[in-house]
């Protein structure tokens, strides 16, 4: 019986071990989600400008002036690789779900099987 609370134990820690890294993943596309709005908020911003309108980046403590172009294809270009490491964690995400489900599972089963062993003994 001992054995067997030591391999429920591993079957606890190991489905711990995995919501851990979910909520890691759901973590890193909040994240991910929050990087996305804000710059879809500077796209808009930028969509509201004149072409000769000035536009500056902060670089450490200086303002730089930038180019309306070159700064909207930055923009545009955070975005495109937001979108796809958001999909790539929704992937990772997906993946956990799956793992942490059948390890649950595992674990149901394998208390059942011990309930009925109890049962059987007794």
């Amino acid at each position: 019986m001992a054995d067997a609370q030591k391999q429920l134990q591993a079957l606890s820690d190991e489905y711990q071990n995995l919501q851990t890294d979910l909520e890691g993943f759901i973590d890193a596309r909040q994240k991910l989600e929050s990087q996305q709005q804000e710059n879809k908020g500077v796209q808009g911003e930028f969509a509201k400008l004149d072409e000769d309108s000035n536009i500056y980046k902060i670089v450490g403590p200086v303002l730089l002036k930038q180019d309306k172009n070159e700064a909207v294809m930055a923009v545009n270009g955070r975005l495109e690789f937001i979108e796809k490491e958001i999909k790539r964690i929704e992937g990772q995400i997906n993946e956990a779900q799956e793992k942490a489900e059948k390890k649950r599972a595992e674990i149901v089963q394998f208390q059942t099987q011990i309930q009925q062993q109890a049962a059987v003994s007794a």
